[in-house]
């Protein structure tokens, strides 16, 4: 993931604050021009940080999605790490499972339910 800075951090607190909207409000909420506003937003959709929604297909409003929200509470830490979008995402779901079952093993922890 690429992200453009500030523009893109910018969008993604407007969508935070103000919730679902359109790029004509978020370029006024950003001091940003429509037409960049209206160039970033399906970069944003693509990296699933902001979602389309409707009612019809081109009706333009946004909202910010979990993904973008987490991408805002790490926007300190782009420029720390090499792979923001694992950094995004968190620990699968299967790794938290294998070091759950790796930690379990290595207490000793016994199933007794056979």
């Amino acid at each position: 993931m690429k992200l453009r800075r500030p523009t893109d951090f910018l969008i993604l607190e407007a969508l935070e604050e103000e919730g679902r909207n359109v790029a004509p409000n978020l370029a006024h909420h950003t001091d940003k021009s429509r037409k960049n506003i209206n160039t970033r937003l399906p970069v944003l959709e693509d990296y699933g940080l902001v979602e389309k929604i409707g009612p019809s297909e081109r009706s333009g409003v946004y909202e910010l999605t979990p993904r973008g929200k987490a991408a805002l509470v790490y926007r300190d830490r782009y420029d720390e790490v090499d792979d923001f979008d694992a950094l995004v995402d968190g620990p699968s779901p299967d790794a938290d499972a294998s070091a759950d079952a790796a930690e379990s093993f290595a207490r000793g922890d016994v199933d007794d339910e056979d």
